[in-house]
């Protein structure tokens, strides 16, 4: 699911390439998409662009009158911007398509199962009703962090990625950042000392803001290409690196399985050396489940793996 610096990369974009300029047709082609009633996305059509925003993980356009359309790509949404507008909004893949002078934003999702979803609301009071409520780290102190935090006791991986906690954060970047800070993503919020939340503000900000910049840098002028703005990045640390040496210790970085997701991490910079359970193991192996990663690479051995 595209995080906060993706969606700041694809604000940068849209704001070069629309602000200042007049929508002139909106189509939505999938009934999926849309889950606002009124106002109609026809509504948008002749009014301008006056900014482009970010909410949490959403997209937001501002129009003339304060007509918002307020975009949340999911998993698989990503946009296209195209010279021409499609002729046909035909498929399984493209969703919707906004006609410019200089070119259409085309939005695309890549999935079976359409998540991608297009409010078309009236006024900031509409707008903040889809705001889960997170904290803008980038925008807070380390008090105001703390004390969102220490509100529910969590793990940190919950934590990070809870939109009603903090806001624009999901799996890929959670790792890093507690890759970063050197934190277990099992460890409880309640239990944080106050060097272990200093530690922890200071990724959150670092990381992400120089994702960030780094993305909208390597874009340059360019729109993003829809495989650029993935979660399995190079210069990730520990996130889709399972199984290969940690840049800072060189160890192998572990994972936790779960559901859809995974958790990846480094047991020697993040848990004293400990491997933690993965589920769809652990319950198999019970009281053989490995404690480190000598006896987790030992496993392995064992069975080939």
């Amino acid at each position: 699911m595209p995080e906060l610096p993706d969606i700041e990369l694809y604000r940068h974009a849209f704001q070069a390439r629309l602000v200042g300029r007049q929508l002139l047709r909106a189509r939505v082609g999938s009934p999926f998409l849309l889950r606002s009633h009124t106002p109609p996305p026809a509504a948008a059509e002749g009014r301008a662009v006056v900014g482009v925003e970010r909410l949490g993980k959403r997209i937001v356009w501002v129009l003339e009158g304060e007509l918002l359309l307020v975009f949340h790509l999911m998993i698989a949404g990503r946009w296209r911007w195209q010279p021409r507008a499609p002729k046909s909004l035909g498929g399984k893949v493209l969703l919707a398509a906004f006609e410019f002078a200089n070119g259409c934003a085309a939005l695309h999702e890549a999935a079976t199962r359409k998540r991608a979803s297009l409010h078309v609301v009236q006024g900031r009071a509409a707008l903040a009703a889809l705001d889960p409520g997170g904290l803008e780290v980038l925008e807070a102190d380390i008090d105001a962090f703390e004390q969102r935090l220490r509100r529910e006791n969590h793990t940190l991986k919950r934590a990070l990625t809870d939109p009603r906690l903090i806001s624009g954060i999901g799996n890929a970047y959670s790792d890093e950042i507690l890759w970063h800070a050197g934190l277990s993503p099992l460890q409880l919020t309640a239990h944080l000392d106050a060097g272990e939340v200093a530690r922890l503000y200071e990724a959150v900000v670092s990381v992400l803001s120089e994702a960030a910049a780094r993305l909208v840098e390597e874009a340059g002028d360019r729109f993003p290409r829809p495989e650029e703005v993935t979660a399995f990045r190079p210069e990730f640390g520990v996130h889709g690196k399972f199984g290969q040496p940690c840049p800072r210790c060189g160890g192998p970085v572990e994972r936790i399985r779960y559901a859809e997701n995974e958790t990846d991490y480094c047991p020697g910079c993040q848990t004293d050396g400990r491997v933690l359970a993965d589920r769809s193991l652990s319950t198999l192996l019970r009281d053989d489940w490995p404690r480190t990663v000598e006896e987790m690479e030992e496993l392995r051995g064992r069975f080939g793996k």
